[in-house]
């Protein structure tokens, strides 16, 4: 998931990131961001711990409810997960008939499986999260976004992505989301060609891939070169959307949308509307920020930035990446 990096100060000197504790303010910022900062208010300290693989917080806000920082870098916040989850999870599912078999990349707080769980054609979900602390932390302190990892459906695999994908039977899922970190690290791959190679492999025909897309207003050119390694695998469609989540670096997040060459793909026209399926909208909770006018009006094309047009009198915010 899109984060920023937690920079530590007090009284105008950083701090390191274990005297957190004693903080009632930080600011959050992060060479990818430069230039750029984000405070919070901090009430109390709920967890913090490491595992394997990296440093995990969990802290209550005054503003945005409990929030959740791996290595120093926040991945969600109560308040405005809503924005995310929903709109990562049902741009994809929308567009599909009938999706059977989705499989998730990281997600390991749960908020994309208790999404996918409104969609009742649904038969499996697998999904591939490399940290099980971060379950078990996310399952004590957001258990609105955990109750995904109840449906019967979902089917954990504690490891690395890449290497799953790898050995993933070809063709065997109608979607896959990708809700991963930062390209930093390990998470570079998930960037790169042979990935998304791996992913196509893996979809049926006509299957579709969300991935978590960055920031247009900061990382123009990373998205142009995802979208370029994109063009040349998805022959059935490749877009670029985004919505808006206070928490996350310049207040936008994007999402890839890409469909493998089968049946006809449309993501400005969902043909799985959420309002029409049975219990969705009430599934575990009311969905909250999603509805299918938002993908009808993402009108992505190839052309440069665009933001805030109008069509048919109505204001719409859309993007567009050359």
């Amino acid at each position: 998931m899109l984060s920023i990096k937690v920079l530590l100060y007090l009284q105008g000197h950083m701090v390191n990131y274990p005297t957190f504790l004693s903080l009632s303010i930080f600011n959050r910022s992060s060479f990818l961001y430069a230039g750029e900062a984000h405070s919070l208010k901090v009430e109390n300290i709920l967890y913090q711990g490491k595992s394997l693989y990296q440093e995990i917080l969990v802290f209550e806000s005054s503003t945005y409810g409990n929030v959740l920082v791996l290595d120093g870098i926040v991945q969600l916040t109560e308040k405005d997960e809503c924005a995310y989850q929903e709109m990562v999870t049902h741009l994809p599912l929308c567009s599909i008939p009938s999706p059977k078999s989705v499989l998730v990349v990281g997600g390991g707080d749960g908020g994309v499986l208790r999404e996918i769980a409104r969609h009742a054609s649904v038969e499996t979900i697998d999904i591939c999260e490399i940290d099980q602390l971060v379950i078990d932390v996310c399952k004590d302190f957001f258990p609105q976004l955990s109750v995904g990892f109840k449906d019967p459906h979902v089917r954990l695999h504690v490891g690395d992505a890449v290497d799953f994908l790898r050995n993933a039977p070809e063709g065997k899922y109608d979607a896959i989301i990708v809700d991963s970190s930062d390209p930093i690290g390990p998470a570079q791959e998930l960037v790169e060609k042979p990935f998304f190679h791996t992913i196509a492999r893996a979809l049926k025909p006509g299957g579709v891939l969300c991935n978590q897309a960055e920031s247009m207003w900061l990382h123009t050119h990373l998205i142009q070169d995802m979208l370029s390694i994109c063009r040349e695998i998805f022959k059935g469609a490749v877009h670029y959307a985004w919505t808006s989540v206070p928490t996350y670096p310049s207040g936008v997040i994007g999402f890839l949308l890409c469909a493998k060459e089968g049946p006809a793909v449309n993501f400005l026209s969902p043909v799985n509307p959420i309002e029409k399926l049975e219990g969705a909208m009430e599934a575990g909770r009311e969905i909250r920020f999603y509805n299918s006018e938002v993908s009808s009006q993402l009108e992505i094309e190839d052309s440069s930035l665009i933001i805030g047009s109008r069509s048919n009198g109505q204001e719409r915010a859309y993007t567009v990446l050359r």
